[in-house]
């Protein structure tokens, strides 16, 4: 027996809904001055951030993205039972294994999807979402849901207070979807990884090269350790490079964009993104101050805040980037459909 297979037409996907989550719990530079020797002003003139959400005790990435899952869900107003995949970015699963992907479709009582975790630390989003639109254009999945969560403060060492200050707990979710005649979505991306600067920022321990054990429990190697000066230098020429890559190749200038949503590291290194991108402040999304460094849920968590600000309309050209551990490096550019 032959098998007649259909010609497919080219499929683009959009994102159709957005939904965030953070924990009522705030940590405060006020906060952080009581645990570790640094201040409000220090903390504000070099990261820009004034406070942050922290779990309490016992909640996990997969409750916080859970919660961002249904409200992404609510806005579009469609049931967790129409999603099809689900991909997690996130560099603190509840486990190694089962996939935090599986803990969220067991909570939201999804049937029948499928999906996994992906790691690419603060580009883990845009990986993410890159990764979920292919299944959509590959046109055998209509509803992707893609989230990055993480519980920063689950591998942060609060006397340390190079990385103390930086790191948040939060989730975002967006639904991906085929676009509709006339539609854009998603128009092209850059991606990159250098793991020649692995050592600049790691979490050394846990794995199958350092397992948990007393000394390395002792040693404090099951925390995030960061050369701070070797981030930032690395963050600031690879997230401004990686926008001029993609504007250049799509004809865009900084000009022509609606809104720039960058990953929340640091806020000098967003504007400096910004002015070598000719970008005016005003159409840069900027809630470092507000959650710090979410990780993988920065820039969803940004999307949510440029709709509620009002700064992101139908039809604007956006871009996206992130610099994140690994090293990776993330910029995506899209048309905003809804």
């Amino acid at each position: 027996m032959s098998l007649t297979l259909k010609p497919q037409t080219r499929v683009r996907a959009k994102i159709s809904s957005v939904g965030t989550y953070v924990p009522p719990r705030l940590l405060t530079n006020a906060d952080l001055e009581k645990m570790v020797a640094t201040n409000d002003q220090w903390i504000v003139e070099r990261t820009g951030i004034r406070e942050r959400h922290i779990v309490d005790a016992g909640v996990a990435t997969s409750d916080l993205a859970v919660e961002a899952a249904k409200k992404c869900l609510a806005a579009r107003g469609i049931e967790a039972s129409e999603l099809e995949v689900i991909i997690v970015a996130t560099v603190t699963p509840d486990m190694f294994f089962p996939a935090t992907a599986c803990l969220v479709q067991d909570k939201l009582g999804v049937k029948g999807a499928w999906g996994f975790d992906l790691s690419a630390a603060c580009s883990g989003f845009p990986y993410a979402l890159q990764v979920g639109a292919k299944l959509v254009e590959s046109g055998m999945h209509k509803k992707v849901m893609v989230i990055g969560a993480d519980v920063m403060s689950s591998i942060i060492d609060y006397t340390d207070r190079a990385t103390c200050v930086i790191f948040g707990d939060g989730a975002g979710a967006v639904l991906l979807e085929p676009c509709e005649e006339g539609e854009i979505g998603l128009v092209d991306y850059w991606h990159e990884i250098d793991g020649s600067g692995a050592a600049a920022l790691n979490m050394p321990g846990g794995g199958s090269l350092n397992p948990p054990t007393a000394e390395t429990v002792a040693a404090k190697m099951h925390y995030v350790h960061q050369d701070g000066q070797a981030v930032y230098k690395f963050a600031v020429r690879k997230m401004a490079e990686a926008a001029e890559i993609i504007l250049s190749r799509n004809g865009v200038e900084g000009k022509d964009l609606g809104c720039f949503i960058p990953h929340q590291a640091n806020k000098r290194i967003i504007l400096s993104t910004a002015e070598r991108l000719g970008m005016p402040e005003e159409s840069v999304i900027i809630n470092i101050d507000r959650y710090g460094n979410t990780t993988a849920a920065t820039i969803p968590m940004a999307m949510q805040t440029a709709l509620e600000e009002k700064r992101l309309k139908k039809g604007d050209l956006v871009l996206l980037a992130s610099v994140g551990a690994g090293f990776t490096v993330g910029a995506t550019l899209l048309r905003w459909e809804f």
